[in-house]
């Protein structure tokens, strides 16, 4: 791959890709935006109460009764890149990142997304809840599923009200990551003045290098998202970030409410970013990626299970369920599929995900990479149920565990 971004002239103009009402946008400010809460100053600015809730006052030390830093400063440090608190916006979860970019840059009733199916689900709600239409570029099915850039930048071409394309890299269900060089060749699209989102919550599941954050300071149309959710397992916190342009991330966290992280999260996020705990996320990857490739030997052993689809970048798989055996000629099969991913969770307890009704996942199951115990369950769930389904039918199953 050439050098990134070198010598090329984008054709990315802010003042006339984002909405003109969200230009004009002046921020809600408050007295923390000027004095931060240092925990020594007297904090007689927002009305609060000024004691900790009876009922938390074992956790006190989170200050609870204080609305939190507006800018969550305490995870500037998060990444060893040379990105800065000016290319950052933080949100709760990457689904109010998605919102606001929606809201930044397409008006509704007029202007459209691209996404690549298949793909996440929240950028199509997010669009339909905005009235923006939706583009859709599907990724190579036959080829990894790849990003197919020549056809993503002919729509681009053709369409100039598309303001934002989405990119799930690593995807999902594909758990594939998209090869740098066809991300590129989308941001050097020569006259499309648009805003390219690279989606990146599993990313570290993937391979060393993987992350295009640092290019944010290369392309001044590029967004990257991430994520606490998934690798750093905080789901619960519910913490996302932007990494962007200065422009870009000025006009985000003017749109963002301005106490939009609580303090229970702030803090929580702040004490898994310490570095002493990078070794115990680091621990738990390689943990994650033993028990994926555990998956990937033991389970086509089971008959009836077909080829895995996309790419092992991500803490799941996405694999084929078949309607007989490989060796009998076994095609993937929905129904099959479907009716094994009921009988898991209803005989066995098992909670998996039909992927089936996605673009090129016909029959698919994504299953994530769970615990040891977890998995031998897993195994031995799919080799008695599966092998049940094939042995007798489909609809013979369910009729006799009641219909399931």
């Amino acid at each position: 791959m050439r050098s990134t971004n070198g010598g090329f002239k984008s054709p990315f103009d802010i003042t006339t890709c984002a909405r003109p009402n969200i230009l004009k946008l002046q921020p809600y400010r408050c007295a923390r935006d000027d004095y931060e809460d240092n925990g020594t100053n007297v904090l007689l600015d927002a009305n609060e109460l000024c004691f900790n809730p009876a009922v938390l006052a074992d956790l006190g030390v989170l200050r609870l009764n204080r609305y939190p830093d507006p800018s969550l400063r305490n995870t500037h440090d998060h990444t060893a890149k040379t990105l800065g608190p000016e290319h950052l916006m933080v949100g709760s979860g990457s689904d109010e990142v998605i919102s606001s970019l929606t809201l930044c840059f397409c008006r509704p009733g007029r202007d459209k997304m691209l996404i690549c199916p298949p793909s996440y689900g929240m950028y199509g709600v997010s669009a339909c809840v905005n009235d923006v239409g939706v583009v859709h570029v599907p990724l190579d099915a036959d080829n990894g599923f790849r990003l197919r850039p020549e056809a993503v930048n002919e729509a681009l071409y053709s369409n100039p009200s598309i303001k934002i394309v989405y990119i799930c890299s690593p995807g999902n269900p594909t758990a594939a990551c998209i090869a740098k060089e066809d991300i590129q060749r989308v941001l050097e699209h020569p006259t499309w003045n648009g805003v390219v989102v690279i989606d990146e919550a599993y990313i570290d599941f993937a391979s060393d290098g993987s992350s295009l954050a640092e290019w944010v300071l290369e392309f001044q149309n590029l967004v990257v998202m991430q994520t606490l959710s998934k690798a750093w397992g905080l789901a619960g916190i519910r913490v996302g970030a932007a990494f962007t342009s200065a422009p870009i991330a000025k006009l985000l966290n003017s749109l963002k409410a301005p106490y939009n992280i609580s303090s229970p999260s702030s803090a929580l996020a702040c004490a898994a970013l310490r570095p002493g705990n990078l070794a115990i996320i680091k621990e738990s990857r390689r943990k994650i990626m033993q028990q994926r490739d555990r998956i990937l030997q033991e389970l086509p052993k089971i008959p009836g299970i077909g080829a895995f689809r996309g790419g092992i970048d991500a803490n799941f798989v996405l694999v084929e369920i078949l309607d007989k055996p490989r060796d009998s000629g076994g095609r993937p099969s929905n129904k099959v599929a479907l009716a094994l991913y009921n009988l898991l969770a209803e005989g066995k307890g098992i909670v998996v995900r039909f992927r089936g009704k996605e673009f090129g996942c016909r029959g698919c199951l994504r299953v994530t990479v769970g615990t040891p115990n977890e998995v031998d369950k897993l195994l031995e769930g799919i080799k008695a149920v599966l092998g049940e389904l094939l042995d007798q039918g489909v609809d013979q199953v369910k009729d006799k565990l009641g219909g399931a």
